[in-house]
């Protein structure tokens, strides 16, 4: 059995760990597992738009067309992300 889960079927004390701790871990694969999804879905769309014909190397305007596709869309990514978190911590100051 995997470590993670030897933690929670050990009787003794060594090995486990807390609440705190695996609810950081889960955080923390939850932010690994956005932020390679975002990048995925970045990599495709600026490929799609950019890439007209696939070949060993990207000319100039290839990589000037990905360069600029990469940063609007991360733009965009910060621009909805902090709107989401204010209405988020607007919510929870109504509870």
């Amino acid at each position: 059995m995997d470590s993670f889960g030897s933690d929670f079927s050990s009787g003794s004390s060594f090995g486990k760990m807390d609440t705190g701790t695996i609810m950081e871990q889960v955080k923390v694969q939850i932010a690994v597992a956005n932020a390679q999804e975002l990048l995925q879905r970045m990599t495709d769309k600026c490929f799609k738009k950019c890439i007209g014909k696939p070949g060993s190397t990207l000319d100039n305007s290839e990589q000037k067309c990905i360069a600029m596709c990469m940063d609007r869309y991360m733009d965009a990514w910060n621009t909805v992300s902090r709107a989401y978190n204010s209405r988020l911590q607007r919510e929870r100051a109504r509870i």
